[in-house]
């Protein structure tokens, strides 16, 4: 067997309704078939210092790092994690999401053929309640995103997005020199795509890779997800964002 020199680091922030989904989404982690010479890490990051971890991991694996910081939502918690990623690729994964076989050497695989390639995306499929799936939306063509197409699509589809932000896979340093996550209440990984985006083309890929579970306790389930002044402000800072991305591009 190969010796491992190289990692994918696996973000997951934690808040309590999804804590009692973990055991899945690792499941999912530890059955990944990586390309010779990769491993993962798992970095567990709680929303808040309430101690949620606790007995819900398992103690013997060693790729497994937790950790907890002062509540802020998942892209404070995703943010903090980025303190111990050890990996050259980083790979979201949020705790009540399952990856599907296959989606971290899809995604190594992608991004080590493609070295002008800053990040994927994958197919996703939505999982419900009675274990069935279906598909998330109209995906594109399997193949290369172009710098700024993602950004000229949600413009012209009321903030809608050809791909799915919770499957990304990203370069470290790409991922750094944007600053991780926005400092968002939600959509916080819609404007780390657009941003992105607007700095590098990335990839879809067409095979499913990611099972994205539906069910009233995920957040953007909620109302105040949708509450409008808030949504409005979101997405004016998203777009201007990676306007002044690409401004200074250019």
């Amino acid at each position: 067997m190969a010796a491992v020199s190289r990692v994918i680091s696996v973000i997951t922030p934690v808040h309590w309704p999804s804590v009692g989904y973990l055991a899945g989404a690792y499941e999912s982690l530890a059955g990944q078939e990586l390309p010779d010479g990769w491993d993962w890490q798992w970095l567990v990051q709680e929303d808040g210092q309430d101690g949620l971890l606790i007995d819900q991991l398992p103690e013997l694996d060693p790729r497994i790092s937790p950790g907890s910081g002062r509540p802020g939502g998942p892209g404070v918690a995703r943010t903090l994690a980025l303190s111990r990623v050890e990996g050259e690729l980083v790979k979201v994964l949020d705790a009540d999401d399952q990856l599907t076989p296959g989606a971290l050497a899809r995604d190594i695989n992608t991004l080590t053929d493609n070295p002008g390639v800053g990040w994927t995306t994958s197919r996703v499929l939505d999982l419900l309640a009675d274990g069935s799936t279906r598909d998330w939306g109209d995906d594109p063509p399997e193949g290369p995103l172009n710098t700024g197409a993602i950004l000229a699509f949600w413009q012209a589809n009321d903030y809608g997005l050809p791909v799915h932000p919770a499957t990304l896979c990203m370069r470290t340093e790409l991922l750094l020199a944007l600053g991780g996550w926005m400092a968002l209440p939600a959509s916080e990984d819609t404007g780390l795509l657009l941003a992105a985006n607007a700095i590098s083309p990335g990839w879809f890929i067409a095979e499913p890779g990611l099972l994205y579970r539906k069910w009233p306790g995920q957040m953007t389930n909620q109302a105040t997800h949708r509450e409008p002044a808030e949504h409005t402000a979101r997405m004016r800072v998203v777009e201007a964002r990676a306007h002044a991305i690409r401004a200074l591009l250019t």
